[in-house]
């Protein structure tokens, strides 16, 4: 783990970069204050001769040169389009060696020396971070050395002789001898400030990181997108950000039967690819494990797990239970994963899965920003579902206002055009031909009246609780046979359904769709429709006198999906509800449908 720290510890620049117009701004920033403390500087110098002081005029000069250096900078950080890093190091390179220079005219402890080393090192803290701010601080400390052995040597002397035949002024250097034992001491002073202004500059840029990322997911959260796009925009962001093999969301919705998982991996273009499918029962608690911890990080050792957990509110759990890690291996093969749990509202529950990333810094840390990108980006995707909803319950109220308008409007007419016809029929006589005629004509509008009352049915929205199932069915079944004269009758034996209100209404549905399909295909004359308790599960049975399906046993819903056999429609619905579907059969003598639906059961914890 060390090893991938140390790899990819600037891992939070390579995630938010910079952009060019952020670097031109710092750059404009540092010239400014360049120059203000140059000023300041001979500012300073110029005043303290009033206390019996006096510097070098080489000091004055080489301060002078500073200024013209960062004007010259300056102008060019605001004139030119861009900041190249080869300029950058040139100007941070200057920026360390002048303090040097400058020292030669001062004490170590006074004068402009101090703060021109302070500002090369909150330069580098400003501009990059840690490493590079404890970099500057190690080579101004080696320069440092590096004068106070030459200034030990003989420095002033042999400069002093070379200047005198110049006819130049002599150095006037501040000290003759440095104290190794005041160099040493300050050199731990220039480190030590080096590693707190690193260290702080670094938490600064990876908060700014974190916030840039969360706002640029935030930005894939997109209602036109759809819930499907949005998380693989989202989940593909994580893919990236942690460079992992492939990144898994396991949700379940409240009081629902199925757990959805949301596989997101990069296909043969780099791009990346969502594919939804559904949790099998009994590896639906290994992905969606009961746990203290709200995040945590694995790795494989050769004695087990290397984990570090997270409660909700970021502390760490010293002596949870890890057991769940080994289910979790059963279901997906891995060397390190990462998860974290997040909510949407309170209707779904789930957990995020980064299964061998590259890219991850200290796991404290990145399992705290896990938690913090869960909470800010899942109230988006939580927004994008509920206008999904939104627009589908328009559609359905736009729906049912054309069923209303199909019954008052065509069905009404059609029935109208069907007594007409009758009462022609009956008045045309001795007429075979004719009555012939008129009665197909009238079975054939009495057939298409049925169609559009079932096609009315199928576009109603309508809401089934608990309480209102038996009694939903009842009136479905005795309105199944006043309009198509087939004897149905319903037979509940159970006193109490408790069951969610989104299975209660694919019941309904699947009843619905299950007397279509004797009215139009059995030829049946009599139908039996049984709600019961079975085994602690609920059993829904349609059983008719018909003509039967085409195949001659008893078919579970495995078999149904292999042969393509049976009603793919009631398949579907039952497939949804996590039950199961068994179609037993026998061709000439009718068919009995069975769906058993599991009791109701606590959504797991996620």
């Amino acid at each position: 783990m060390s090893q991938t720290i140390l790899r990819y510890r600037d891992l939070w620049r390579f995630r938010a970069p910079l952009t060019s117009g952020e670097i031109r701004r710092t750059e404009r920033w540092l010239a400014t204050a360049r120059v203000a403390l140059t000023v300041a500087a001979l500012i300073t110098l110029w005043m303290e001769p009033a206390h019996g002081v006096v510097y070098s005029p080489w000091l004055y000069w080489l301060l002078t040169v500073y200024l013209v250096h960062g004007v010259v900078v300056m102008l060019l950080v605001r004139f030119r389009h861009q900041s190249t890093r080869a300029f950058r190091l040139v100007v941070h390179g200057a920026d360390i060696l002048w303090p040097v220079l400058i020292s030669l005219f001062t004490t170590y402890n006074r004068g402009p020396f101090f703060l021109f080393v302070v500002f090369v090192m909150a330069a580098a803290a400003y501009r990059w971070g840690l490493w590079e701010t404890v970099g500057t601080a190690a080579i101004a400390v080696a320069l440092i050395w590096v004068q106070g052995l030459a200034v030990n040597a003989g420095l002033e002397g042999v400069a002093d002789k070379w200047l005198g035949a110049m006819h130049l002024v002599r150095l006037g250097m501040g000290e003759q001898r440095v104290d190794p034992q005041q160099l040493f001491m300050s050199s731990v002073y220039l480190m030590v400030l080096g590693l707190l202004l690193g260290y702080m500059s670094e938490n600064e840029k990876k908060l700014r990181a974190e916030r840039v990322v969360i706002t640029r997911v935030l930005g894939s959260a997109r209602v036109e997108a759809g819930l499907t796009h949005t998380m693989q925009d989202i989940l593909g962001e994580v893919l990236s950000l942690y460079g992992a093999r492939k990144v898994l969301s396991a949700s379940q919705e409240a009081n629902s039967y199925r757990v959805f998982l949301a596989d997101v991996h990069r296909n043969s273009d780099g791009a990346p690819l969502l594919r939804w499918h559904d949790a099998q029962p009994e590896t639906e608690a290994w992905y969606l494990f009961e746990s203290p911890a709200d995040a945590m990080y694995a790795r494989r050792t050769a004695k087990g797990f290397d984990a570090v957990l997270l409660d909700g509110n970021g502390k760490r759990l010293r002596d949870a239970d890890t057991g769940f890690l080994e289910n979790l291996m059963r279901a997906e093969s891995f060397q390190s994963v990462g998860s974290v749990s997040f909510g949407f509202g309170r209707e779904w529950t789930g957990r995020v899965f980064i299964f061998d990333p590259e890219r991850i810094g200290n796991p404290e840390e990145e399992l705290r920003f896990l938690q913090e990108f869960a909470q800010q980006v899942g109230p988006a995707i939580y927004n994008v579902y509920l206008m999904r909803r939104l627009r589908e319950r328009a559609g359905a109220v736009e729906r049912a206002r054309f069923a209303r308008e199909l019954h008052d409007g065509a069905i009404q007419s059609l029935i109208a055009v069907e007594m007409q016809l009758d009462v022609v029929r009956r008045q045309s006589g001795q007429q075979p031909v004719v009555t012939s005629e008129l009665s197909r004509i009238q079975k054939l509008l009495r057939e298409e009246v049925l169609k559009l009352r079932e096609l009315m049915q199928a576009m109603k929205s309508f809401e089934v609780d608990a309480e209102r199932l038996a009694g939903f069915i009842a009136d479905t079944v005795e309105r199944f046979q006043r309009e198509t004269g087939i004897s149905a009758k319903f037979v509940s034996e159970i006193e109490k359904v408790d069951l969610p209100q989104k299975v209660c209404r694919e019941l309904a549905r699947i009843v619905q769709e299950s007397l279509v399909n004797v009215r139009k295909h059995s030829g049946a004359r009599h139908v039996m429709v049984r709600m019961a308790h079975r085994t602690g599960s609920l059993q829904l049975t349609v059983e008719d006198d018909g003509r039967g399906f085409p195949f001659s046993g008893r078919l579970s819903e495995t078999e149904l999906a292999t042969t393509g056999k049976g009603p793919a429609v009631i398949r579907e619905r039952v497939r949804l509800l996590a039950g199961e579907l068994t179609i037993e059969s026998n061709p000439g003598h009718g068919a009995r449908v069975e769906v058993r639906i599991p009791p109701a059961r606590k959504t797991n914890h996620g």
